[in-house]
């Protein structure tokens, strides 16, 4: 993958917590007919529909404030009545029970491409996300960690913790894969993850 530009969205590979990643999600509501589509992969956030909280996808770049990752959905499809599992949520599904199952952990560490080289002086520090539509071919995300905004400024959204070195990425590739984690600005109550946030939703 390090070879071309093959971005994946955010992939859970693990958490920052000492207990063992068991790859648990928690389901929450999208709305019916929710006019954006969202891939596996994509960050999604709580968002106040007025007058239900549901699931929507956080389409930020250089700040995010996450509820977790999307890893898929599951629905009665409007035309065949039938239960639909499904890898991503096609936008303006119209339908009561659509659910959303997310990878909350606000702890999760992620696997994510680079839209360019990352070094070692990259390690630690923080970078912004390139938002980019996903397929609907397989249902997945193509965003990206947007390695020109490398920085150790606050506010953006993700923080690269470790790389991916073996067969298909190294340090210095020129899309180099890494591991990345949300900064957890949001601790202080000014954005990041929405279950660390001392603002609530609403």
């Amino acid at each position: 993958m390090s070879a071309s530009a093959t971005p994946h969205g955010a992939v859970p590979v693990g958490s920052l917590v000492s207990a063992a990643y068991n790859a648990k999600v928690t389901h929450y509501k999208i709305k019916s007919a929710y006019g954006t589509s969202i891939f596996y992969g994509d960050i999604v956030k709580w968002a106040d529909d007025n007058p239900n909280t549901t699931i929507a996808k956080d389409t930020g770049t250089t700040a995010c404030t996450p509820i977790g990752i999307f890893l898929g959905c599951a629905y009665t499809d409007p035309t065949t009545k039938q239960f639909t599992p499904s890898q991503y949520f096609p936008a303006s599904t119209a339908a009561s029970d659509i659910v959303a199952y997310v990878a909350s952990d606000p702890f999760i560490i992620m696997q994510m491409q680079c839209d360019g080289a990352a070094d070692q002086d990259d390690l630690g520090k923080n970078c912004a996300v390139v938002q980019t539509a996903g397929s609907t071919d397989i249902g997945r995300s193509k965003n990206s960690v947007d390695i020109s905004t490398v920085a150790t400024t606050a506010t953006l959204p993700l923080k690269i913790i470790d790389f991916i070195d073996g067969p298909d990425s190294a340090i210095g590739d020129a899309y180099t894969d890494v591991l990345v984690i949300f900064n957890s600005q949001s601790a202080f109550g000014t954005g990041g993850h929405q279950l660390l946030s001392a603002t609530g939703i609403g």
